[in-house]
């Protein structure tokens, strides 16, 4: 894999939740498209391209801390950021 094609596609693991050590700030700035199961998702707050899973939140249900509790769903994940146009290349479980 080459420097620029690292650059082009998403990290194998990446969370939108600022206490998760799988957070980065940078490239959710670039904007992630993630398909699950064959359908684009929106509402993905974490995911694993590898291990083949991603977090929801499970309704508005919060903890005691508020944070959302989150729901894990195991399927195949595609991943691609969003600001590089119509073909962007897909991070995807081999």
């Amino acid at each position: 894999m080459t420097e620029e094609t690292k650059n082009d596609t998403p990290p194998d693991h990446l969370s939108v939740n600022p206490r998760s050590p799988k957070f980065d700030a940078e490239t959710l700035q670039r904007g992630i498209g993630i398909r699950f199961k064959d359908r684009v998702r929106t509402d993905i707050e974490e995911y694993s391209i590898s291990e083949g899973w991603v977090r929801v939140q499970a309704g508005k249900t919060v903890d005691r801390k508020g944070q959302p509790l989150t729901i894990k769903l195991t399927g195949p994940v595609e991943a691609w950021f969003e600001d590089l146009g119509e073909n962007p290349p897909i991070a995807k479980k081999d």
